[in-house]
């Protein structure tokens, strides 16, 4: 590899909606907390689309756009990469990527089964021991400096032991039926909403209170089951033109469940992706005995607590504007003041951070997630896949 003391080239596979975030992060991660970075060299950008791959190089200034992974795993100017492309290609990429001693990055969910994510752990082990190699996977909203905030005040104690967190991921990305059919719609039940964003609410379940030990009670549901065969490629949600042939949908629109944490608290989790009027509508509630607080990501930048602090009759819920005193916000921001507001690209330029200090050893910023977590993030929706069969039974994460 070429990565020295005084340079890290990087590389995004996959220029979609997920994909245009991280090379945009790059480009910003060199400047955030006063820097302490390596120079960072933006090296290419890969998509099986070239136009994508053009538009997304020229808009952030990296030096190519090429049209394969095998591309960049064969540079010797790339040292990180990001994996940002459909699940089921996960695991040759990034197998691919550690066997050419690259640091490799890959979004959630890790892959589409167990068994390929077992297989991507075991090459980011050979490549650590080999090659030094970092690699992780990437959960963007525990970089939120609110829900950053939230979980510093649930680990802390500030308002007690942690007895609930209730949890939705609204989306309406599939409330029209006529919208085209993309890989988000295959793969059987369990692939739909629950790993596309239901991932992530199981992540932060556990950034808040544990592992997740055993769920039950799901229940899917699929509103639209035929779609039609878009014409042309499709990025992310957005509308394109369509056929009239249609194709079936093969998992979930929607999903919940109930989940037990290793702190002894409960989880109550949903995830839809036919939510009217919800673009992009994650957030949750914990209870904790003594307090509680409230995230809601259309509403990025503030809180809200509810402690046993206030005096008689002025009890209730506080708004909290996120500042400087909170995770990620001084330095993380060109303006870090309060209520200045940020939001979800944010997110990702944190996690570029965090993944470039870890190749150059700085530290600083809270680490990546390794493999093993996304590994362990499957298990966990592969028992709240097979509790929808069995109702009324806790299904054991490890079983």
């Amino acid at each position: 590899m070429s990565t020295s003391p005084s340079s890290i080239g990087v590389a995004v596979i996959g220029a979609g909606m997920a994909g245009r975030a991280h090379v945009a992060g790059y480009r910003a991660a060199g400047s955030l907390y006063g820097g302490g970075l390596p120079e960072v060299r933006l090296v290419a950008v890969a998509d099986a689309h070239a136009p994508f791959a053009e538009s997304a190089a020229r808009r952030w200034g990296y030096a190519k756009a090429v049209t394969s992974w095998q591309e960049v795993a064969e540079d010797p100017q790339v040292d990180a990469v990001s994996v940002v492309v459909a699940n089921s290609l996960h695991r040759e990429v990034v197998e691919g990527l550690l066997a050419a001693g690259k640091h490799v990055l890959c979004e959630k969910p890790l892959a589409p089964s167990i068994a390929d994510a077992e297989a991507m752990v075991a090459a980011g082990e050979r490549a650590a021991a080999e090659h030094g190699s970092v690699s992780g996977v990437g959960f963007t909203f525990r970089r939120s400096p609110a829900v950053a905030a939230v979980q510093r005040l649930v680990a802390d104690g500030s308002i007690g032991a942690l007895r609930h967190v209730d949890g939705r991921y609204w989306c309406d990305y599939a409330v029209d039926p006529d919208a085209p059919m993309s890989w988000r719609y295959r793969g059987g039940a369990g692939s739909g909403a629950l790993a596309d964003i239901g991932s992530h609410l199981v992540d932060l379940a556990e950034f808040l209170g544990g592992p997740v030990t055993s769920v039950r009670g799901t229940t899917f549901t699929t509103v639209t089951t035929t779609r039609p065969k878009p014409v042309g490629v499709v990025v992310g949600h957005a509308k394109s033109a369509v056929s009239d042939e249609r194709e079936p949908v093969e998992n979930e629109d929607l999903v919940s469940f109930t989940a037990t944490l290793a702190s002894g608290a409960i989880a109550t989790l949903t995830a839809s992706r036919i939510s009217h009027g919800h673009a992009n509508g994650l957030g949750f509630s914990v209870f904790c005995d003594r307090g509680a607080a409230v995230f809601d990501l259309e509403r990025p930048a503030e809180l809200l607590v509810s402690d046993d602090s206030a005096p008689a009759g002025l009890g209730g819920y506080r708004q909290v504007l996120v500042g400087p005193d909170h995770p990620y916000v001084a330095g993380g921001l060109a303006m870090d003041f309060p209520s200045v507001g940020h939001g979800q690209n944010d997110f990702f330029t944190f996690q570029c951070r965090a993944f470039l200090e870890q190749i150059a050893g700085t530290g600083g910023t809270p680490p990546l997630l390794p493999l093993s977590h996304g590994l362990h993030n499957l298990r966990v929706l592969d028992a709240v896949t097979r509790a929808a069969s069995l109702p009324g039974v806790d299904v054991d994460v490890d079983a």
